[in-house]
C-alpha cells in the first residue's frame, strides 16, 4: 500500500491541476467573451451617435438650402436646383437615421462595386473638401497663436 500512496498522491495532484487549469480556461474564455461583448456594445453606441450626428448635420444643411431656395426668384434654375439638393439631403438624412449601420456599409460596398469610378470620384471630392476644411480651421488658429511682437517705440528687444 505504501507504493500506491505516492502514485495516488501524484494522480490526485495531477487531477487537481487539470481541474484548476480547466476552470481557469473557462473563466478566461468567459471574461474574453464578456470583454468582446462590451467592446462591441461600446462600438455600436459610438457608431449610432456618429450616425445620428451626421443625420442631424445633413438635415441642417437641407434646411439651410431650403431657406436659400426660398430667397431666390421663384421658378429660377437656382431655386429649383437648391430645392432639389435640399430634398435629396433630407431624404439621405432620413435614410441615415433609419438604417442600421451594417446595412449602410453593405449598401456602400454594393454601390462601390457597381460604380467604382463614381465612388472613387466621390471619395476624392470628400477628401479634398475635408482637407480644405482642415487647412482653413488650422490656418485661423495658427494666425492667432503666432501673432508677431510689435513695439510701440520700434524697439524689438
Amino acid at each position: 500500500m505504501t507504493t500506491n500512496t505516492p502514485k495516488t498522491t501524484k494522480e490526485t495532484v495531477a487531477a487537481t491541476a487539470k481541474r484548476t487549469a480547466s476552470d481557469l480556461a473557462d473563466r478566461t474564455r468567459d471574461a474574453a467573451g464578456s470583454a468582446a461583448q462590451d467592446a462591441a456594445h461600446a462600438a455600436k453606441t459610438h457608431a449610432d451617435a456618429a450616425k445620428s450626428s451626421v443625420a442631424n448635420e445633413m438635415s441642417g444643411v437641407a434646411s439651410a438650402l431650403r431657406t436659400a431656395a426660398e430667397e431666390m426668384r421663384n421658378g429660377s434654375p437656382q431655386e429649383r436646383t437648391f430645392g432639389q439638393i435640399a430634398e435629396g439631403l433630407a431624404d439621405a438624412s432620413d435614410a441615415v437615421r433609419n438604417k442600421d449601420l451594417s446595412t449602410m456599409v453593405q449598401d456602400v460596398t454594393v454601390f462601390a462595386r457597381n460604380n467604382p469610378l463614381v465612388f472613387l470620384g466621390g471619395a476624392a471630392l470628400i477628401g479634398f473638401a475635408a482637407t480644405r476644411f482642415a487647412k482653413a480651421s488650422g490656418t485661423s488658429s495658427a494666425h492667432t497663436a503666432q501673432a508677431p511682437y510689435t513695439s510701440t517705440n520700434g524697439d524689438f528687444s
